[in-house]
């Protein structure tokens, strides 16, 4: 994993929450899983537990300038280098590793790299990798870009999310209320935060819209990515301002897989109107709501156009538009207003993302892993 979070995934992470589910998964199985994170205050530095062997090294909070967190990735990655066992295949989540792993380190195995963020340029000194798993075309798209000999090993899977349980977190019979709109997320303005408010500020006044409230729910502190205190108080006064106080909540973070089934499950709205477009390689939490039962209403991002299909299984906004934020509020208006549309959209949103499901996505990555030890598995086993 990287240098910044634990796993288990005490303190979030999509990619750390994601791959412990997919290590239980494949240890379930019968395979022998080694998970190498962050070591971690109270915990130890290595033990089994559930059938995965943790190895814990030191590592470093998140920082906000990308050179400081380039040093620590290296850091990061000649630790976890030293400590690494022999494997068939090794799944890589840093940016240094992959570029040496798998000449230096021929134990390794097969070495898979997953793209957490769009790449930025690191993939042209990427020689001895097995494959990249893609989370969306662009992302496919920039890593060719990079390196037009990743081609051939280079495809696109998504990102797996807990479908089932995400799609039982809406409660059957829920009292008729407000309609809930939700963001899920960093607290952050590359994730469209202040596009979101002023969209909702447009909302306010129009009174054909039935009664309607919004919950953010995400991390404000650097160190998980978010813009800090400061900009969470300039959100809130700029909320507090406009809307009565029981119209809007600003929560933190929900990492238990159970507690986040619960919020996404109590919207009917999710807006995710990121304006990171070198930032954003799937849409976790986007997919994650539309199993839960909520409508999408994304920026028209590449990595959304794989799953989200506008007026299809949800709505699309320009965020590059001068009038971005008028275009936001006529979605979210729309919605709103329209009962019997918004939960057709609904169900074809939930039906479209239950190819992600984890089990379904374990069975797809076991079957690539396999192919790729097959030509030199010989009497090695699994």
């Amino acid at each position: 994993m990287g240098f910044f979070l634990p796993v288990p995934p005490e303190s979030g992470g999509a990619t750390e929450k994601t791959w412990f589910r997919l290590a239980q998964d494949f240890a379930a199985r019968g395979h022998t899983v080694t998970m190498i994170s962050r070591r971690w205050r109270g915990w130890a530095n290595r033990e089994i537990v559930g059938g995965i062997q943790h190895i814990r090294v030191r590592g470093c909070d998140h920082r906000s300038r990308l050179w400081q967190n380039l040093l620590l990735d290296l850091s990061w990655g000649i630790r976890a280098h030293r400590v690494l066992p022999p494997a068939d295949v090794t799944v890589v989540h840093s940016v240094a590793l992959p570029a040496w792993l798998g000449a230096l380190r021929p134990s390794a195995g097969r070495v898979v790299v997953m793209p957490g963020r769009m790449p930025k340029g690191q993939y042209r000194l990427y020689r001895h990798i097995s494959r990249v798993i893609a989370t969306s075309t662009p992302v496919r798209d920039r890593v060719i870009a990079e390196n037009a000999a990743l081609a051939p090993i280079t495809t696109v899977y998504g990102y797996p999310i807990g479908w089932e349980n995400l799609s039982n977190a809406r409660p059957k019979n829920r009292p008729a209320s407000d309609v809930v709109i939700g963001f899920a997320g960093r607290l952050h303005p590359e994730k469209g935060v202040d596009l979101l408010v002023d969209a909702l500020l447009r909302l306010k006044d129009d009174t054909s819209l039935p009664r309607w409230r919004v919950t953010f729910c995400g991390p404000e502190a650097v160190s998980a990515g978010g813009g800090g205190s400061e900009y969470r108080h300039a959100v809130e006064r700029k909320l507090r301002a406009a809307l009565p106080a029981d119209r809007w909540t600003i929560r933190p973070p929900l990492y238990a897989e159970k507690a986040l089934a619960a919020f996404y499950g109590g919207l009917d709205i999710f807006c995710y109107p990121s304006l990171a477009a070198k930032g954003e390689t799937f849409g976790v939490a986007v997919a994650e709501a539309m199993a839960a039962g909520a409508v999408p209403v994304v920026s028209d991002l590449a990595c959304f156009r794989d799953f989200v299909r506008p007026g299809v299984n949800g709505l699309t906004f320009d965020h590059t538009a001068p009038d971005a934020a008028s275009q936001l509020a006529a979605a979210l208006a729309q919605l709103v207003r329209d009962l019997a549309p918004r939960q057709a959209l609904a169900e074809i949103a939930q039906a479209d993302v239950r190819r992600y499901d984890f089990r379904q996505y374990a069975d797809t990555l076991m079957s690539d892993f396999e192919r790729l030890i097959a030509p030199t598995q010989g009497a090695k086993g699994k």
